[in-house]
């Protein structure tokens, strides 16, 4: 059958049964180990993963088989991170509307047709415990990712790793239950982490995809911050709505008279909080100044933080959840945890974020270390915090005490150059060596490099050059391996090329 056919409707167990060379596929374990060989390269093995994020859209737009010779052959691509399952653009999808299409694949928005979800076809068997069903990306028919993608991966020696994403829309079959309620009693467009049919749809669905595929592990992605940091707006996000931070639903409840915590305290708590914030936006300043009274906040209301601990205790429980149900089924598949970017310039959120646990829980960690785009990122997050906790501090001082904090070289951009400047090749180099030290060897490090990660009109346009010197400072920081990101659907040929020859380089180090 061809992979013509296969995008043409037929189902996956359809394309199994009919096809003996994918049968035979499915007996074969796992690529082991990181060191992976190509037939293309004569049988010479890396042991770094070099990896790219990329989505279905790019298979269907431009034929596997190109696209999987000119990653390997041209940017040196050992490791494909494949969006299985998300309803985000982030991720799937061609280009995000607004922005310029790159010089490869399809040049047509796919802004009306767009639906995400499972772009694998899902085993019933496995869901029977959650009401999240029915959850099948629909814009490409019956494609089927990892069908049409695995044999000829495994031809070429490459790794496949099914990344999932917690990422939803708000007509999902079942979904409108486990929406979470904010301070408010109002649903939000996420789902309660501590639902049973949330966590029983992440277990259900990491199960099937590595029951029924051979791929060689996972990459969980989930980059919701705690109520505590949500309503502060502490986040390169644009806007902040401190009302909206969740979340209060019974589930949460239960869970916080569970981990000894009085829930309408902190309901009380959330909801002074709020008052503080909203004060601030309209300049009302405390009679001590804001962080003196924010810090006082703090002190009569200690089940503030000891909440937002308990959204970090119900998301660690679901990626334990993941790589202990990917384990069960194999122990030589791999499990990874996507970091998110705050995590590079946020040291409130660094402080709730620890490596050396981190590490103790997955085989990699996928470390946000986008340098690009971030100077917009971290230009927003300082005028966030700026504009509440730390409203009596000017701006760019405000950000120079940060970059301190964060160990960030004195020569990065001033405030107002900082969204067209973006940040240095260094900041990724420091954050990897800061990851890989405090693993300690526990897992591999695997930084994320910005390529053409979408940003503002006026914000920085990484060029071939700014990959090349991003992704070799990774290399130098002491990575595993890289993972080119966002998804190839946005990257142009160009930076495709300077990442290839630092990675390159970098193999050699």
């Amino acid at each position: 059958m061809t992979e013509k056919q296969v995008q043409n409707g037929s189902s996956r167990r359809d394309f199994l049964k009919n096809s003996a060379a994918l049968t035979a596929l499915l007996a074969i374990e796992p690529l082991s180990g990181y060191a992976v060989m190509s037939e293309k390269t004569n049988g010479t093995a890396s042991r770094k993963m070099n990896g790219i994020q990329i989505g279905a859209v790019s298979f269907v737009d431009e034929e596997v088989n190109k696209v999987l010779d000119y990653l390997q052959e041209q940017v040196h691509i050992n490791t494909l991170f494949v969006t299985v399952f998300t309803y985000g653009r982030g991720l799937a999808g061609r280009q995000i509307p607004g922005q310029p299409m790159p010089d490869h694949g399809s040049q047509e928005s796919d802004e009306k047709t767009f639906h995400g979800g499972n772009y694998a076809i899902a085993n019933p068997a496995f869901y029977t415990r959650t009401v999240l069903k029915e959850t099948r990306a629909t814009e490409h028919g019956g494609f089927d990712v990892l069908a049409a993608l695995l044999p000829e991966a495994r031809k070429r020696g490459m790794q496949v790793f099914a990344s999932v994403e917690d990422q939803w829309r708000q007509d999902v079959p079942g979904i409108t239950g486990l929406r979470e309620l904010d301070l408010y009693g109002r649903r939000a467009n996420t789902l309660c982490l501590f639902h049973p049919d949330v966590k029983e749809f992440w277990t259900a669905l990491v199960a099937d995809l590595c029951s029924s595929y051979p791929v060689d592990g996972v990459l969980f992605f989930n980059e919701r911050n705690g109520p505590f940091l949500s309503a502060l707006g502490a986040s390169h996000f644009q806007s902040i709505d401190s009302s909206r931070a969740t979340c209060f639903c019974d589930h949460h409840k239960k869970a916080s008279i569970e981990h000894g915590l009085d829930f309408e305290r902190v309901k009380e708590g959330y909801r002074k909080l709020d008052t503080f914030v909203q004060q601030s936006f309209r300049d009302i300043r405390p009679g001590d100044g804001y962080y003196v009274a924010f810090q006082r906040l703090l002190l009569d209301y200690p089940e503030i933080t000891a909440y937002d601990e308990l959204f970090d205790f119900g998301k660690h429980q679901i990626l334990k959840n993941v790589y202990t149900t990917v384990k069960s089924i194999n122990k030589k598949l791999k499990v990874g945890f996507h970091i998110e970017h705050v995590n590079s310039f946020n040291p409130l959120f660094r402080a709730t974020r620890s490596y050396e646990e981190l590490a103790g829980m997955a085989d990699f960690l996928k470390v946000v270390s986008y340098n690009n785009c971030a100077g917009e990122r971290y230009a927003s997050f300082i005028r966030n915090i700026g504009s509440t906790v730390f409203r009596d501090v000017p701006l760019e001082l405000l950000m120079r005490v940060n970059n301190r904090l964060l160990d960030y070289s004195e020569k990065e951009a001033s405030l107002d150059q900082l969204p067209m400047a973006g940040l240095s090749a260094d900041t990724v180099f420091r954050e990897t060596k800061r990851a890989v030290k405090g693993a300690n060897g526990k897992c591999l490090i695997l930084p994320g490099i910005d390529v053409n990660i979408p940003a503002g009109s006026n914000s920085r346009k990484a060029s071939e050059q700014d990959t090349y010197e991003a992704t070799l400072a990774a290399y130098r920081g002491g990575a595993d391996g890289v993972i080119l990101s966002r998804k190839y659907s946005e990257m142009y040929l160009a930076n495709l090329r300077g990442a290839g020859r630092a990675i390159r380089e970098g193999n050699r180090l």
